[in-house]
């Protein structure tokens, strides 16, 4: 059985690799656009569950996080996972906690512990169907940004080892660089998350009304509602309520076997279109092509 469990092990690091790997291998099939970007939310959009969550249980393994503390975290997680939403009191208690656990602490230490829980706790639940779709924006010479409630640091890692374009997160005081244990303005959630895209988008001379943004929660209506191209991926019972009365797509990929078609428009200056069929999400067998429209 040991064997057997090895061997699966090791194949989802493989499929994991591969969906990883096809993604910084992407490259535009037409010209760039430089007005049109995607922002994907992180938790039940890109990987299954909370990445904070994951997060505590590296800082519990390097002994940074006591096992009480722990408790908290998983209880909250679990909350999480039944509800299919976020309670943003939850939230910003564990963004509060977290920050009194890792004051005093280094930058790069965290960032060193963001990096090895990609590898240990997040890989295997990435979604697949979401990091296809990243991938065809990236194809169709768009720019791809994780925004999230996450820390910063942890939403760079994700961000960085996708190979997509940056990310935004809830950012803590730094001092030196040492952590103060303060926050610097609010959790990126909700209107903040509209408000911190809408800042971007400016910075990088973007048009909203070109741009796409996915997300699985209700709470994250404001930025969907900011874009041109609103998705509901993995969505809530609110968000999916919402998306289907303002004729929004939706992408589910939560059932365990089905095979889906995506196909995503995309409104290229230079007139291309990308056209997708993802046969088994679970399998990563993605297909692609590439039309003039």
């Amino acid at each position: 059985m040991a064997n057997q469990s090895n061997s699966a092990g090791h194949q989802r690091d493989d499929d994991a690799s591969s969906l990883i790997a096809g993604i910084k291998d992407a490259r535009p099939l037409g010209d760039a656009d430089p007005t049109a970007a995607a922002f994907f939310d992180i938790d039940n959009t890109v990987i299954k569950g909370a990445s904070i969550f994951a997060l505590a249980r590296g800082m519990l393994r390097e002994d940074i996080l006591k096992r009480s503390t722990m408790l908290g975290f998983a209880l909250k997680q679990a909350r999480f996972v039944l509800s299919g939403t976020e309670n943003l009191d939850d939230m910003v208690k564990i963004q509060e906690s977290a920050l009194s656990i890792v004051q005093g602490r280094r930058v790069d230490e965290m960032k060193a512990i963001a990096s090895s829980v990609f590898d240990d706790y997040m890989v295997d639940k990435l979604w697949p169907g979401t990091l296809a779709l990243a991938r065809f924006h990236i194809e169709a010479g768009q720019r791809v940004w994780l925004v999230s409630a996450t820390p910063v640091e942890v939403a760079e890692v994700i961000a960085e080892r996708l190979g997509l374009s940056g990310a935004i997160g809830t950012r803590a005081e730094i001092d030196n660089g040492i952590y103060t244990g303060r926050l610097i303005g609010y959790p990126v959630h909700g209107q903040a998350k509209a408000d911190a895209v809408a800042k971007l988008a400016k910075a990088e001379s973007l048009n909203l009304q070109r741009c796409w943004a996915y997300s699985d929660s209700a709470n994250d209506i404001p930025m969907l509602s900011l874009v041109g191209n609103a998705v509901a991926i993995n969505p809530d019972k609110k968000l999916a309520a919402y998306a289907r009365a303002h004729a929004w797509q939706i992408r589910d990929f939560r059932t365990t076997n089905f095979a889906m078609r995506v196909g995503i428009p995309v409104a290229a200056a230079s007139g291309v279109a990308i056209g997708a069929t993802t046969g088994s999400l679970i399998t990563a067998a993605v297909m692609r092509r590439a039309r003039l429209t």
